[in-house]
């Protein structure tokens, strides 16, 4: 005997002012009592301490309390039977009922390395103290209401940079010291999940040839541990802007795609903060 919860869409996407429907559906090789069938809805933003930027006093304390932005019990079906062979039976819920206040903001679903946000459906059909109950668990994610999000096009906020020899950190070839290397660029700092990052950048000069032009998306996760505030920042996405050497003087587009549940909205909720930021 199995259950399982099949969401109405395969995307599993939502909005927080939409209907969750889906199906409860059973395999039983004989009909079976049950003393109700409910679904649990929780949801919670996620947080732990891991190596890198913890220190030893940060690592005591591992995993943080979750924070709790939704918990939800309802009843799909009072005490009954459910018959041999496969079963569906319908629900629907809102995660926001009218009048009434989520324990915090619903913030898009995220999946971090040290903070995540998630939303999940249990349900559960009790069969009393001598039977063991059937439960299944599936995740759905929460996208940002449409009255939300900002009109298009987004007013844009473009940061102008450059590059040259004199700007990076690491060590470089003789002959970029001293024959020069400088590109100039600008790229949008402020765009819609579902909206590219888009910019350009020009080579306007290079004393050796070029082999690949790339831009890295990354994204820094803060938890405030005690009184200590420890970061982590983690390389998510690497978008090829050129391939070989380039014309000198040619303005290439950069056009990258953010992947969707390894980033979000920048965010700072009880002692979590995140956002994100590229280099190349």
């Amino acid at each position: 005997m199995s259950v399982e919860i099949k969401l109405s869409r395969s995307s599993r996407i939502y909005r927080p002012n939409e209907a969750v429907e889906g199906k409860i559906v059973t395999k039983l090789s004989s009909s079976i009592s049950h003393q109700g069938i409910r679904l649990n809805v929780n949801a919670s933003v996620n947080l732990q301490v891991r190596g890198g930027s913890a220190g030893v006093i940060e690592s005591i304390y591992g995993v943080i309390k979750p924070i709790p932005i939704l918990n939800k019990t309802v009843e799909v079906l009072k005490s009954g039977k459910i018959s041999s062979g496969t079963t569906e039976i319908p629900f629907s819920f809102m995660l926001k009922d009218p009048g009434e206040e989520p324990l915090e903001k619903l913030y898009e679903t995220y999946h971090g390395g040290d903070i995540s946000i998630q939303y999940l459906a249990s349900v559960d059909i009790s069969r009393g103290y001598l039977h063991k109950s059937l439960s299944a668990t599936v995740e759905f994610i929460i996208e940002s209401e449409k009255e939300n999000l900002p009109e298009k096009p987004i007013s844009p906020e473009v940061v102008m940079f450059y590059i040259t020899q004199d700007t990076q950190r690491h060590s470089l070839l003789p002959e970029l010291k001293s024959g020069g290397f400088r590109v100039s660029g600008k790229i949008c700092t402020l765009c819609s999940l579902s909206d590219p990052i888009e910019g350009e950048l020009t080579v306007e000069a290079s004393a050796v040839p070029i082999q690949s032009i790339d831009m890295h998306l990354l994204r820094v996760e803060s938890i405030l541990v005690g009184e200590k505030i420890a970061t982590e920042s983690s390389l998510i996405q690497t978008t090829q802007i050129a391939d070989g050497d380039v014309c000198r003087g040619l303005a290439l587009p950069i056009y990258s795609i953010l992947p969707r549940l390894l980033t979000c909205p920048s965010i700072f909720v009880g002692d979590a903060e995140v956002f994100a930021y590229v280099n190349g």
